[in-house]
């Protein structure tokens, strides 16, 4: 605990971070530390940001689970071919129609992240103003981007929203529910979170975020995320969810076996692997000089937040820097605390 303390006290007083909450514990719940800064704790609403991808990963594989879709299922099963004709088109050869929703999951799909690239991407724009971006308009933009390489290529895997933002539109299809009832069906009332929500209108409340030393409020483009990237919960919430996660509370765990497929993603997001929906970081090369163990599996958000599982000491962390201008902050303690441990 002192050894956290020391961690949590170091990166809280970095410059940076104006607000932040931290909260580990194993599986038992018999070891526990949790600490907050800047009026934060483990109750305050918290910005799940890509940890979002989690959710709609664990409906994807309950329905799976059912019977209602396959991880094989092409996606053209989904969608009308105007939504997706042009959406891939690689060296002059249209792969639109082959994607399956395997290739979503993994990241796989070559599409670009229409969040991070272009001219006019969304996050800078998102630095300067608030705006409601449709699904249909994220996949225009997606459009007039070149994909990084043909769907499922070797070894080869790229970070971008759409992917999980097709996947959201996916699970309402086959449910024939809003996303946000599909996540209480398969999620929220399952494990009981009261405080976690995908906000749908003005009246949910959405935490405001720092970039550098402002506080943005951006309530449309957080109800426009939605699979990929927008709920609100709580670090109190979100420790129940991840061991859920990885316990077998919301689907079959034995699933993972199949999901361990782990591919690097862009350079950018370096050391981080992806597999089926969710992140890999090793601990046992460059990025830690080879004094690791292990690996630290889960995901974190462009905002500052993290839920990651280290099964080498059986620990859970979960929280939030709350800083957008610094991605690499939340995945840089969280390796720190497992390195920590060994």
């Amino acid at each position: 605990m002192q050894k956290l303390e020391r961690i949590f006290n170091k990166t809280a007083g970095s410059n940076q971070i104006y607000e932040a909450v931290l909260f580990v514990q194993n599986t038992g719940g018999d070891f526990s530390y949790s600490k907050g800064h800047g009026g934060r704790d483990i109750d305050s609403p918290l910005l799940m940001a890509s940890i979002t991808k989690l959710f709609t990963t664990s409906c994807i594989l309950a329905l799976q689970e059912q019977g209602r879709l396959s991880l094989d299922d092409g996606i053209a099963k989904y969608f009308d071919k105007a939504v997706l004709e042009g959406l891939h088109v690689y060296k002059g050869k249209e792969y639109s129609f082959a994607l399956t929703i395997s290739d979503l999951l993994f990241q796989v799909s070559g599409l670009p992240d229409v969040y991070e690239e272009g001219n006019n991407n969304a996050k800078n724009r998102v630095i300067n103003e608030d705006f409601y971006l449709t699904f249909n308009e994220s996949v225009e933009f997606a459009k007039k981007l070149n994909p990084h390489f043909a769907p499922h290529t070797m070894k080869r895997a790229h970070y971008a929203d759409i992917n999980f933002d097709m996947l959201g539109e996916i699970l309402e299809k086959v449910m024939g529910l809003p996303l946000s009832e599909v996540y209480k069906k398969f999620i929220f009332e399952p494990v009981g979170l009261k405080n976690t929500y995908l906000p749908e209108s003005e009246n949910n409340f959405v935490p405001k975020i720092y970039y550098k030393d402002k506080a943005i409020h951006r309530p449309k483009f957080v109800m426009s995320s939605r699979a990929s990237s927008g709920c609100v919960t709580t670090a109190r919430e979100l420790m129940i969810f991840i061991k859920a996660f990885f316990g077998g509370e919301l689907f079959d765990k034995l699933i993972f076996d199949r999901l361990s497929s782990y591919n690097k993603l862009q350079a950018s997001m370096w050391p981080i692997c992806y597999g089926g929906g969710y992140m890999r970081i090793p601990l046992n090369g460059v990025a830690t000089f080879f004094r690791g163990k292990g690996e630290i599996k889960g995901h974190s958000g462009s905002t500052g937040s993290f839920a990651f599982y280290y099964p080498v000491k059986d620990l859970f962390f979960v929280g939030d820097l709350n800083q957008m201008a610094n991605a690499a902050l939340p995945i840089k303690l969280s390796m720190r605390i497992a390195m920590t441990t060994i």
